[in-house]
C-alpha cells in the first residue's frame, strides 16, 4: 500500500508528547512490512534547513480567503528511508511552539497553520504524482484531511484514496471561533456539512471524526471509553453513531530505546534471567536522588506530566492527596520526575523538604526517567484517562510492577495481581480517590514484604511481555484495506 501519514510532530524533528514517537514508529514498521510510506509536517522553524533537501518551485495551498505559497523540504526518517516532507510558511511555522507557547497556549491562527499543512499535503501528492491509497491523518491538527477527501478532493487523482482519522487524545479538539472558518480555505456550505459547528464555534476533531472513512484511537479500552459519557468530552454522540468505524489499536514501544539488556543510560543491564544489574540500577536511583541507601525497602516511581489527566490531585494535593500518608504510614520510598502545574511543583518541593523517604526533580531528564524506570519496584500511574500509557509498558519490561488505575491503554496492558498464585503483573485500581491511591499501594507494598515469590514471578513475566510495533503495524494494515472498502469500494483482496 501507499500510506502518507500527516502529522504536526514526529520524532525526531518536532515533538510535545507520544504522537510523535508514535507516528515515527508507525511509519517505520510500515515500511519493514513493505508498504510505500511517507510522512508530511510542518518545518518548524527550529528544524535546520541546511539539513533538508529542498524539493522543486513553491506550491500554492489554497488556506484563508486567497492561495498562499509554501516551500517544500525532503529528508529521511533518521536510520530509514521513510521519506519526511515539511511544509515551510514563515507565518504559520517561523515561531516557537507547535500549538501554542505559555504566553499564548492556542495560537488564534490554528485553523489558518493547519489547513496550510492540510491543503499543503495534497498539494505535494500532486506535485510528486505519487497519489496514495490511504492518508493517515494524526488527531486534531491534521483533521481537515478526511474532510479535503470526502468533500473536495475524491475525485480524479484521489478517487481510490480513502483516510484513516487516529485520535491520540481525546481532550484535546480544537475548538475555534466560528469567524475563523475562512481561514479553512473552505467554502461555507462545508461549516454545517463538514461536520465543523458545534455550538456556535468550530470543532476540527468533530469534523474529522465525522468525515474520516476509519477511525482509530490507541487502545482497545480507550475505544470504549471515548464513546461514553464520562470519557467522550462531549463528542461520545458522534462516536456511538460512528461506532462501526471505530477501532482501537494498542500502541507499541521503542524496544530499540527501552531494552533493559542494552540500555546504556544505565549503571548496569539485566534480563529476566538475571536481575542483579536491576539491584544496582535501585542503589544507583536512591544515590542520585538522594534517598537512603536500603536495598530493602521498596522504591516507588513517579515520571509524569503534572496535569490533571494524570490523577495528581490525587496523590499530590494539600489538603487530601494520599503522598503524605503513604511516605508516613509505609516503609517506602518515593523517586518522582515531573513538571506541569505550578502548584504541584511547588507542593512536590515542599514535601521533599519535609519527608526524608520522598525525592523529585521538578523538569525532565531522559537517562533519570531511565534509571527511575529500571531502579524502582514498583511504578505509579494514577490516570484520570490514558488513551495507551507508555510508561507502564516500560515499567514491564524494566522488572518494574505497575500501580495503575483501570482505564485506557492501562487495562489493556496490565494484568491484575492474583495473590492467591502470583500471576499478574501489576496492581490496579478503579475509583480514581486517594483512599483507593493510598490501598493499592499498601497492597503492592504488602506483597513485596510478604509475597516474594509473588513478586519475582509477576516482575519475569511482565519483562517477557511482547509490546512491539510489529503487532500494531499489521492490525493497522487491516484498518487501512477497511478503510479502502468503505471509502472508494476497493477490495485489497484483489491486489493478492
Amino acid at each position: 500500500m501507499k500510506i502518507l501519514m500527516v502529522t504536526s510532530e514526529t520524532v525526531p524533528f518536532a515533538k510535545t508528547g507520544g504522537l510523535a514517537d508514535a507516528v515515527s514508529a508507525l511509519a517505520i514498521n510500515l515500511r519493514k512490512q513493505g508498504h510505500d510510506v511517507r510522512i508530511v509536517m510542518p518545518r518548524y522553524y527550529k528544524i535546520d534547513r541546511s539539513k533538508l533537501k529542498a524539493i522543486e518551485a513553491p506550491l500554492a495551498v489554497a488556506a484563508g480567503t486567497i492561495e498562499t505559497w509554501v516551500k517544500v523540504y525532503e529528508a529521511p526518517l533518521p536510520g530509514t528511508d521513510v521519506p519526511v516532507y515539511f511544509i515551510d510558511h514563515e507565518q504559520c511555522f517561523g515561531r516557537d511552539g507547535i500549538y501554542g507557547t505559555k504566553a499564548e497556549p492556542d495560537f488564534h491562527d490554528n485553523p489558518y497553520r493547519s489547513a496550510v499543512l492540510c491543503h499543503g499535503a495534497f498539494q505535494i501528492c500532486r506535485m510528486l504524482g505519487w497519489y496514495p491509497d490511504i492518508m493517515h491523518a494524526h488527531d486534531w491538527f491534521c483533521c481537515l484531511v478526511p474532510v479535503l477527501l470526502k468533500h473536495v478532493c475524491r475525485n480524479g487523482y484521489f478517487a481510490h484514496t480513502a483516510s484513516v482519522l487516529t485520535i491520540h487524545n481525546l481532550g484535546y479538539q480544537g475548538w475555534y471561533p466560528k469567524d475563523s472558518f475562512p481561514a479553512l480555505g473552505l467554502d461555507w456550505n462545508l461549516y454545517y456539512g463538514g461536520g465543523f459547528e458545534r455550538n456556535g464555534s468550530i470543532n476540527l476533531l468533530q469534523a474529522g471524526i465525522s468525515c474520516a472513512d476509519m477511525i482509530t484511537t490507541v487502545s482497545p479500552t480507550y475505544a470504549g471509553e471515548m464513546q461514553s459519557v464520562e470519557g467522550g468530552f462531549g463528542l461520545d454522540g458522534l462516536l456511538r453513531v460512528r461506532s462501526d468505524v471505530v477501532r482501537g489499536v494498542l500502541n507499541g514501544c521503542d524496544l530499540e530505546t527501552w531494552n533493559p539488556t542494552t540500555d546504556k543510560l544505565l549503571p548496569a543491564n539485566f534480563s529476566y534471567k538475571d536481575l542483579s544489574g536491576k539491584a544496582k540500577c535501585k542503589e544507583a536511583l536512591q544515590k542520585r536522588m538522594g534517598l537512603p541507601v536500603k536495598k530493602d525497602v521498596p522504591v516507588i516511581g513517579i515520571v509524569t506530566r503534572l496535569a490533571d489527566q494524570k490523577g495528581i490531585a490525587e496523590v499530590f494535593a494539600p489538603s487530601y492527596g494520599s503522598i503524605y500518608a503513604m511516605c508516613a504510614n509505609m516503609d517506602i520510598q518515593f523517586a518522582i520526575l515531573g513538571s506541569g502545574e505550578k502548584w504541584c511543583e511547588d507542593e512536590i518541593n515542599s514535601l521533599q523538604s519535609k519527608l526524608p523517604n520522598l525525592r523529585a526533580y521538578i523538569g525532565y531528564d531522559e537517562s533519570l526517567s531511565h534509571l527511575i524506570e529500571a531502579g524502582s519496584d514498583f511504578f505509579l500511574m494514577p490516570s484520570r484517562y490514558e488513551p495507551c500509557g507508555l510508561n507502564q509498558m516500560y515499567s514491564m519490561l524494566y522488572g518494574t510492577l505497575p500501580i495503575v488505575r483501570r482505564t485506557g491503554g492501562l487495562a489493556d496492558t496490565v494484568e491484575q495481581y492474583n495473590q492467591d498464585n502470583g500471576d499478574g503483573t501489576g496492581f490496579l485500581f478503579d475509583a480514581l480517590t486517594p483512599g483507593a491511591v493510598y490501598d493499592t499501594t499498601g497492597w503492592a507494598v504488602w506483597a513485596y514484604y510478604n509475597k516474594k515469590d509473588h513478586i519475582k514471578k509477576m516482575q519475569v513475566r511482565g519483562m517477557q511481555k511482547n509490546f512491539s510495533w510489529d503487532t500494531s503495524a499489521q492490525n493497522y494494515v487491516g484498518i487501512y484495506s477497511d478503510a479502502l472498502w468503505r471509502g472508494c469500494g476497493i477490495n485489497t483482496a484483489d491486489w493478492r
